[in-house]
């Protein structure tokens, strides 16, 4: 007797069973009406009334439910942005000029023109040529910002520095084989005969290892100095320019190829 009474007990049907069913019927396509009319003819009074059955059937999750950015860790972000799509937030760069397509394509050309006169760099007449150009020289330039960094431990506060402005006491420094002097330039450079020089594309950046080299690299070193005069900046200059290694100078010529 008491093994009949488990038995009864085991099989009695809880709300899971239920529900188990009202998803069976469900997938086989059967209308709300006729799932619960199955269930009355299986266990008559026990099964759920019209209400229970349409909360079961209301509640399931919907297809289409969206999950929005803000119920998503911000690790779930960083991992699914980072290492599953692998992007990353660029600044954009800027142009002073949006190029045509005619003028890209005129710089295309143009630079395909010296690759091939010289051999993508491999001729010797690369050392031929001879570039030249101006910059002034501050008595005082101050530090970029990377040049101002410093280590800082966990817990101390951020340095700060007070921005300091370039000095009006300047003079302009050219970087050519010889000195330019107006002598010079009316009696030996006018009186010769003149070559045509190389058309420039336009709104190109300059080529000349003097633009993106020598002036940025000694304007860094220079950085932070305070000279009394003009002519001081100028010494100072000259005398870093002497003190760059061979190998930096031959790195800076073989990036232009």
């Amino acid at each position: 007797m008491q093994c009949s009474h488990y038995m009864i007990r085991k099989l009695e049907l809880n709300r899971e069973h239920f529900r188990a069913i009202i998803y069976y019927n469900f997938q086989k396509k059967l209308s709300q009406q006729e799932c619960l009319a199955e269930l009355l003819s299986i266990v008559g009074n026990e099964a759920p009334n019209q209400s229970t059955f349409s909360r079961c059937l209301s509640d399931d999750p919907r297809v289409d439910r969206h999950v929005t950015y803000r119920v998503i860790s911000k690790t779930s972000i960083q991992k699914n942005l980072h290492e599953e799509l692998g992007v990353r937030k660029s600044v954009s760069c800027w142009l002073p000029h949006l190029l045509s397509e005619e003028q890209k394509a005129a710089r295309v050309n143009w630079c395909q023109k010296p690759l091939d006169r010289l051999n993508s760099g491999n001729s010797k007449n690369v050392y031929s040529i001879v570039s030249g150009d101006e910059s002034w020289i501050c008595c005082y330039e101050p530090e970029n910002k990377r040049q101002s960094a410093v280590w800082v431990f966990q817990g101390e506060e951020k340095p700060t520095k007070v921005i300091r402005s370039r000095s009006v006491s300047k003079k302009m420094a050219a970087t050519f084989k010889i000195t330019v002097t107006a002598d010079w330039y009316t009696t030996i450079f006018l009186p010769k005969p003149k070559k045509q020089g190389k058309d420039h594309t336009p709104y190109s950046p300059d080529l000349s290892p003097t633009d993106f080299f020598t002036f940025p690299k000694i304007k860094n070193r220079l950085g932070g100095q305070r000279f009394q005069s003009p002519e001081e900046a100028v010494d100072a200059f000259k005398n870093a320019v002497l003190d760059l290694p061979a190998n930096e100078w031959n790195k800076a010529h073989a990036d232009v190829y």
